[in-house]
């Protein structure tokens, strides 16, 4: 039984709101914990003063030198001594997860235990870069608990200044869009920079995420320095049976309005069946015996949405592989950036097609290393030297499929266009 819990009427009253709230999983775990009562009572005390108490420090286990997040408390008396002593240290441990978040119940109820007896019990399934994050814990107890975690097969995840732990999403584990072994992907990538991600030595962190389709489940575009997309260059799949059977459910009005109506680029058209375009690049699914939905592939660009409504009448193509964006990352010292299209197509089924992956991502990483500021990110290097030159100190050609949005391309002059569409065959015709 823990020590008698604080007054807290502002965490009370996040509780009160129709929604579940992590008060009350605080409080649960409070009843026998008295490192959870005392946080109670430091975060209530941030509330009514709206102010952060914590600060970092140097806290690690034996060989590495991140992986652990540092909090000691700044809430202390005249004598210095903590308000709170028995949440005084909470350190967060970083800790790997499988590819594609894959956990059987009996690995979980370890974990909990693992926690329950060396640290607070609370533990977040998953932090920003995939990390299963095990918070609150004192400095003696974080070489226990990561030693008995790493007896169980987990490694600690990446912090600071370094390659951080990578996320994939479920993938062909069981989506029927993925178009690549996300999971191979991400474990190829991990074993390949570990060195980078335990011993920070970057001018900030460089996060690789993996999704399985353009649907981007994982928001790597949005959150991550290196992200790889699966995609198809081919037509869209077509099932005849399965869309007039969508079409039964469905109707013409959802058809039209939340489907054909939709398309950004104006890729979806009704037509009756005879006047489908036999054109290469051309796809049609039939929604009854007399009418069919004819796709423009060559307009698609691939934002999913008729593949998710129509799921089973259209399909990804066969022909797949991903694209690589690099440059995406949430506010820092420029707003928030999309990532920028590097690597517009490339198989990923081969050894040999993983290796290049695995190159790519060290050249990156490498080039970041030696020409970003300290405390500035991928995205911000490039908007600062420019793509050519971040494309130059890769090793990367300039491709006229590099995008950086949809329907947008800044990177190909249009003065030599001729040359410039002579170069990309000739290119297109060394890789086939």
């Amino acid at each position: 039984m823990a020590k008698k819990q604080y007054d807290t009427p502002m965490l009370d009253q996040l509780e009160s709101g129709p929604w579940p709230s992590f008060v009350t999983g605080l409080k649960r775990l409070a009843k026998d914990n008295d490192m959870m009562v005392d946080l109670m009572g430091q975060l209530e005390t941030s509330y009514a003063t709206k102010k952060g108490y914590w600060k970092g420090g140097t806290v690690g286990v034996f060989g590495y030198g991140g992986g652990v997040i540092p909090r000691f408390t700044e809430l202390k008396d005249e004598n210095e001594k903590p308000i709170y002593p028995d949440a005084a240290e909470f350190h967060t441990l970083r800790i790997q997860p499988p590819a594609g978040m894959h956990y059987t119940s009996d690995l979980l109820r370890k974990m909990a235990d693992v926690w329950e007896k060396h640290g607070s019990g609370l533990i977040a399934f998953h932090g920003q870069s995939g990390d299963i994050m095990f918070q609150g814990i004192t400095t003696a107890n974080v070489q226990p608990a990561f030693d008995e975690l790493n007896e169980m097969g987990f490694d600690l995840g990446g912090a600071g200044p370094a390659v951080r732990t990578s996320m994939s999403c479920v993938g062909a584990a069981r989506c029927e869009q993925s178009c690549y072994d996300e999971a191979r992907a991400l474990r190829t990538v991990v074993n390949n920079f570990l060195d980078d991600m335990h011993r920070p030595a970057l001018p900030y962190k460089f996060k690789f995420k993996f999704s399985g389709c353009p649907n981007d489940c994982v928001n790597s575009i949005q959150r991550s320095d290196m992200a790889t997309i699966g995609t198809w260059r081919d037509n869209i799949q077509t099932d005849d049976e399965l869309g007039k059977k969508w079409f039964a459910k469905h109707g013409m009005d959802e058809l039209v309005n939340d489907v054909i109506s939709r398309c950004p680029t104006k890729a979806l058209s009704l037509k009756n069946t005879q006047d489908v375009s036999k054109a290469e690049g051309i796809s049609s699914v039939a929604i009854n015996d007399t009418q069919s939905m004819e796709i423009e592939n060559h307009s698609c660009v691939r934002c999913m949405h008729c593949i998710n409504v129509m799921t089973g009448a259209l399909a990804p193509g066969k022909d797949k592989g991903v694209t690589v964006l690099i440059g995406g990352k949430s506010v820092l010292k420029i707003g928030a950036t999309m990532g920028t299209v590097i690597v517009p197509f490339m198989k990923l089924e081969s050894d040999e097609d993983f290796e290049k992956l695995v190159e790519l991502g060290q050249n990156t990483i490498d080039f970041f290393a030696e020409n970003a500021l300290e405390h500035e990110r991928t995205g911000e290097m490039i908007d600062r030297i420019g793509l050519v030159n971040f494309l130059e100190g890769i090793g990367v050609e300039i491709d006229a499929n590099m995008i950086k949005e949809p329907r947008s391309n800044p990177y190909v002059r249009m003065d030599g266009w001729d040359e410039e569409v002579e170069k990309a065959n000739q290119r297109k015709a060394s890789a086939a």
